[in-house]
């Protein structure tokens, strides 16, 4: 069953809390991957001055996080992260479906994102919510995705 969310945008002030969330739900990665990925070394306290921030919570507790940064023709979609436990209840397509709002809110006609292509659940998560494989190219001793999607 999918538990009720509620929403709120990130504030300069929650960079403590989105660092630690974002490194705690991408950790399982570095082994898959053999290093961080680059979620987990973000600089929150600058990107929360620029980038638009969604906060998710089941209840009290920080259940996911989407940050976007709105483009000349695009909305880029730079973190999606959903707690591990829930996984697989909907929250993830909630968040994607906040940031094809923002996209057409913002008279944005698509959005456009890159994973790693050894997560190959997040490839399949995207895939299987309408986005198009752009393009897949070497980076750091992988290859990375790039996916789009027209709003």
């Amino acid at each position: 069953m999918t538990k009720p969310f509620t929403f709120r945008l990130g504030l300069p002030q929650d960079a403590d809390l989105i660092r630690a969330f974002v490194r705690a739900t991408f950790a399982k990665w570095v082994p898959i991957m053999g290093r961080e990925p680059l979620p987990m070394t973000a600089d929150y306290d600058e990107a929360l001055q620029t980038n638009h921030f969604v906060l998710a919570y089941a209840g009290d507790a920080l259940a996911g996080v989407l940050e976007t940064v709105a483009e000349e023709d695009h909305l880029w979609v730079e973190t999606v992260a959903v707690r591990s436990d829930l996984q697989g209840q909907g929250l993830g397509q909630i968040l994607m479906a906040k940031a094809e709002d923002e996209a057409r809110a913002k008279g944005l006609g698509a959005l456009r994102l890159l994973t790693n292509a050894a997560l190959t659940s997040n490839l399949a998560f995207y895939r299987a919510n309408g986005y198009a494989t752009d393009k897949t190219e070497p980076f750091r001793g992988g290859f990375v995705v790039w996916f789009s999607k027209q709003v």
